[in-house]
C-alpha cells in the first residue's frame, strides 16, 4: 500500500501546488497512491478552511483532510465541518467541540481502508488535552477496522514530536509531524515498524516566512509593531512524504521525503 502525505498547504500557491502535482503522479486508472492525505489548516489565504477549498481538494483525489491550531479561522467551517467525515481536526480537543478527531477512509478501489488520526501538541501550543492519552482512547475503535493508520501529529517542539514516535511505534503505520512548515531531514522507520518524519514540511511559497510575506514579517521583528502578514507567492514548492506499508500488517516498509517545484 503506497501513502502519499502533503504538508501544510499554505493559501492559493499551495493549492495550485497539490493540483498540479497531483495531476503528475495520480492518473487514473491505475493510481500511484491508495491514499492521499493533507494537512490543510492554512490553505485559505494563509489561515483556516472553506467548503470550495476542501470540496476542491477532495475532488483532486485527496482521501482525508488533517488540520491544527488554526482550524477555526474561517468560521465557515462550522457550518460543514460535521457533516464531511473526510475532514477532522484534532482529536484532543474538549469532546463538545464540533467535528471529529479521527476518521477511516477507504481506497479507491474499494480493497483498503485507512484510519487517519489527527493530534495536537501540548508544548507551546493551546491547552489541549494529553496528546498520548488520546491516541492510547482512540487506537482500539481504528484497529477493529483496518491495521492501517496514518496520525498527523501537529505540534511545535520537536521533543514531543519524537516522544510521540517512540510511544506510537509498532501501534500505527505512521506518524507524521506538522505546523512548524520546514520539512526536516529525519524520516525513518522506527524498529517496531512506524514510519516517522518530525516535519513533513510546507507546500507553499518558500521564499516567504514559514508562508508569509517575509518583508512583512521582517518588518515586526525590526519594529516590533503588529502587521497583517498576507501569503507570499514566490518559489511554490510541495513538501510531501512517500509512505510504503505492507498490506497485511499495516506497518511501515519505507518512508521517503518528497519535494517538488511548481512551475510558472
Amino acid at each position: 500500500m503506497k501513502i502519499l502525505f502533503i504538508g501544510d498547504i499554505v493559501g492559493n500557491p499551495g493549492r495550485k501546488a497539490v493540483t498540479e502535482y497531483l495531476k503528475q503522479v495520480n492518473k487514473p486508472p491505475e493510481n500511484t497512491y491508495d491514499f492521499i492525505v493533507v494537512n490543510a489548516e492554512n490553505a485559505a489565504g494563509g489561515k483556516g478552511l472553506t467548503f470550495d477549498i476542501v470540496d476542491q481538494l477532495l475532488a483532486s483525489g485527496v482521501s482525508a483532510i488533517t488540520t491544527g491550531n488554526h482550524v477555526w479561522a474561517q468560521k465557515e467551517i462550522l457550518d460543514f465541518i460535521d457533516t464531511t467525515p473526510q475532514l477532522i481536526r484534532p482529536a484532543n480537543y474538549p469532546s463538545d467541540v464540533p467535528g471529529r478527531g479521527f476518521t477511516i477512509v477507504e481506497s479507491a478501489d474499494g480493497n483498503a481502508k485507512l484510519g487517519v488520526i489527527n493530534l495536537a501538541g501540548q508544548i507551546f501550543m493551546n491547552r489541549y488535552t494529553n496528546p498520548f492519552h488520546e491516541l492510547n482512547s482512540i487506537l482500539p475503535e481504528i484497529k477493529a477496522v483496518t491495521p492501517n493508520v496514518l496520525l498527523d501529529f501537529h505540534a511545535e517542539a520537536t521533543s514531543e514530536k519524537i516522544a510521540m514516535g517512540w510511544h506510537a511505534d509498532g501501534k500505527v503505520s505512521a506518524v507524521i509531524g506538522t505546523h512548524t512548515h520546514v520539512q526536516t531531514a529525519d524520516e525513518r522507520v522506527l524498529p517496531q515498524g512506524t514510519a516517522y518524519i518530525s516535519d513533513v514540511g510546507m507546500t507553499g511559497p518558500h521564499d516567504s516566512v514559514i508562508g508569509s510575506r517575509k518583508e512583512q514579517v521582517l518588518e515586526t521583528f525590526l519594529t516590533l509593531m503588529p502587521a497583517r502578514f498576507g501569503v507570499a507567492k514566490e518559489n511554490v514548492r510541495l513538501n510531501a512524504v512517500n509512505i510504503e506499508l505492507n498490506d497485511e500488517t499495516g506497518l511501515a516498509e519505507n518512508i521517503m521525503r518528497i519535494q517538488f517545484q511548481l512551475r510558472n
